[in-house]
């Protein structure tokens, strides 16, 4: 189940953007990594957004009123993903940055948004004061009991 984070500059966006953004983007990851669409894959597939005070390129700082510049870090558990993931949650997240954008044809450019995806590897995962493995995720999202 993914963690998404998504950086941007401060007040790039409006309400509206933020909205559809926050609505589309954990989805579209779930279904590239292959998450089953239930209650408890959601209540355990996040997204938090963080607005950036200061955003620099080359060491300048980008000037007031420059389209914004987008980061996405995709936090999933190691053994989860394969080469065609990777790439469809790329794909799907640049998508839904596009889509929210006024230009989306800036989204081929390689500066306009960056996706990361960070395989946390096994045992480094923790909820509940204790360590979650990927067979724990299985059988929450299967709605099985966790051990």
């Amino acid at each position: 189940m993914p963690f998404v984070e998504l950086f941007v500059p401060k007040g790039s966006q409006d309400q509206g953007s933020r909205e559809e953004i926050g609505g589309r983007l954990v989805s579209e990851v779930m279904l590239a990594e292959g998450a089953p669409d239930t209650e408890a894959a959601r209540s355990i597939s996040w997204l938090v957004v963080n607005e950036i005070d200061a955003w620099f390129v080359g060491g300048r700082r980008l000037p007031a009123g420059e389209k914004p510049k987008y980061v996405v870090r995709v936090g999933v558990p190691a053994g989860s993903m394969n080469d065609d993931k990777r790439a469809d949650i790329v794909r799907r997240v640049t998508k839904v940055l596009a889509d929210a954008d006024d230009d989306p044809a800036r989204f081929a450019e390689a500066a306009t948004a960056w996706v990361h995806i960070n395989e946390v590897p096994e045992g480094n995962w923790g909820a509940r004061g204790e360590i979650v493995r990927i067979e724990d995720i299985m059988s929450l999202v299967a709605g099985a009991p966790a051990r």
